[in-house]
């Protein structure tokens, strides 16, 4: 059967991307191998978010006395915590199936690899083959896990993300390796549930993408919360033949041996681009990753790539919009680019940390002048009446013309808050807008106001 497009992966980049497309008169089809959703939905985003909301309330709960409320030793029971976040991640998926035919789009399930330009050749479970032909085709394979030669992934001691999230039993230590987004959500969530956390960390700071400003209060925090971080520290080698494991850390104070139950390796995501005749095709890669242009097109007519097999940020949303811009210029229509320095990041550990734009380290770096502020949540009236007063607000203005450089946050709800900065930057608003667009009172938002009206030298809560 020909189609006008075939998509390779249901991700958030590869579903809607199918779905853009039908809106736009296109016969499509996706191909899936697992579960429609892609990692995201079923292994990522959607259900590492149920596992925290319940550390979350788990965490409200042995703190209700703080807010006059008696609870008697409230206890979590892990079993129906993962329990209840494979049913969040069902569901979703679920819904995806809902989206693929309420758009006419034909879901064919197999692992897929192109063969010629408009040609990809499905093999099902079963090990039946069949050969779709398209005008386009739209690769969106995501990432997985990525291994460290010194960390082997056995799925029983040294796990990755996925069996983290279905352990049978809690572990009652626990050694996390790399504090990126992975790494530091699960750390927080294992140390709540009461295992025993310890991160060990290759570079200097922990979350080591975010503003320097950002990692030192996480650390602060993580630290306060009995999580133990060891940065600047190497697991050169690991010992799993006992009950636990036994890791030789290389640290800047010298080696030493840490025990856990289970080690987590949270080093990252690699792309998935083997085995789908890439080379073959002469479709051109680079450091592990898919080359494409402004418009998510391969250097091969009629082949498209995007998510996490290409460059920039391995995050869903960014997928998202790179699958309906390839879907609109495949179908005839000029999308805008995307501006990849404009396209937030959210970790979902408590304090949660949200940013968008330039660190105050990177934009120093690019020549820009500099006004920077930072408004603590401590003297904000709404996070001292929720009881969450950890963290901080901090943007970054451009001194000669008010360009809203970057904003960075850390504490409770500010995943929920970075989006009025994304479009403040996206409408090229300077400070003095923001500072004359009233904020509503009492409310964690109005932390961006007041962190602004710092920069300016016109605060008046602080």
């Amino acid at each position: 059967m020909a189609y006008d497009l075939i998509v390779l992966g249901s991700g958030p980049g590869g579903y809607p991307a199918a779905i853009r497309a039908s809106q736009l008169g296109k016969k499509v089809a996706i191909v899936e191998k697992e579960l429609l959703g892609g990692i995201c939905l079923n292994w990522g985003c959607i259900p590492t978010k149920a596992l925290l909301k319940s550390a979350q309330v788990y965490e409200y709960a042995k703190h209700a006395a703080d807010y006059g409320i008696d609870i008697e030793s409230p206890k979590q029971n892990f079993g129906n915590i993962v329990k209840r976040s494979r049913g969040v991640a069902d569901k979703m998926s679920k819904g995806v199936q809902f989206l693929m035919r309420k758009n006419k789009i034909d879901v064919i399930m197999g692992t897929g690899k192109l063969i010629a330009p408009g040609k990809m050749e499905i093999t099902a479970a079963d090990g039946s083959k069949q050969v779709l032909e398209a005008k386009n085709i739209v690769i969106a394979t995501g990432g997985r896990a990525r291994q460290l030669p010194s960390l082997p992934i056995d799925g029983k001691k040294i796990i990755g993300y996925r069996e983290a999230m279905v352990l049978p039993e809690q572990p009652k230590t626990m050694i996390v390796v790399g504090s990126g987004a992975i790494g530091v959500e699960f750390a927080y969530f294992y140390n709540s549930m009461g295992t025993r956390v310890t991160i060990v960390e290759f570079l200097p700071r922990v979350v080591p993408v975010e503003d320097e400003d950002i990692s030192k209060e996480l650390e602060k925090q993580f630290k306060k919360q009995g999580i133990e971080i060891y940065t600047n520290s190497e697991v050169t080698s690991v010992d799993t033949t006992g009950n636990g494991v036994k890791a030789t850390v290389k640290t800047q104070n010298g080696e030493i041996t840490l025990e856990a139950d289970i080690i987590l390796s949270a080093v990252g995501v690699v792309a998935n681009i083997e085995g789908l005749g890439l080379e073959e095709l002469g479709i051109k890669t680079d450091k592990g990753k898919v080359l494409v242009d402004g418009n998510q097109q391969t250097n091969i007519p009629g082949i498209y790539a995007l998510g996490d097999c290409t460059p920039h940020q391995a995050l869903a949303h960014k997928a998202t919009k790179e699958g309906i811009n390839a879907a609109e210029h495949l179908s005839g229509h000029t999308p805008e680019p995307i501006d990849y320095n404009n396209v937030p990041g959210c970790t979902y550990c408590s304090p949660e940390i949200a940013s968008v734009g330039y660190t105050e380290k990177a934009a120093k770096e690019a020549g820009f002048e500099l006004k920077v502020a930072k408004f603590p949540f401590m003297a904000s009236g709404k996070a001292s009446a929720s009881g969450s007063t950890e963290g901080f607000v901090k943007v970054i203005f451009d001194a000669k013309y008010g360009e809203f450089l970057g904003c960075h946050m850390i504490g409770n709800s500010v995943t929920e808050l970075i989006a009025e900065a994304v479009v403040a930057r996206k409408l090229e608003t300077t400070g003095h807008e923001i500072l004359n667009a009233i904020h509503p009172h009492p409310t964690m938002s109005e932390a961006l106001k007041e962190a602004t009206a710092m920069a300016y030298g016109e605060a008046t809560d602080i």
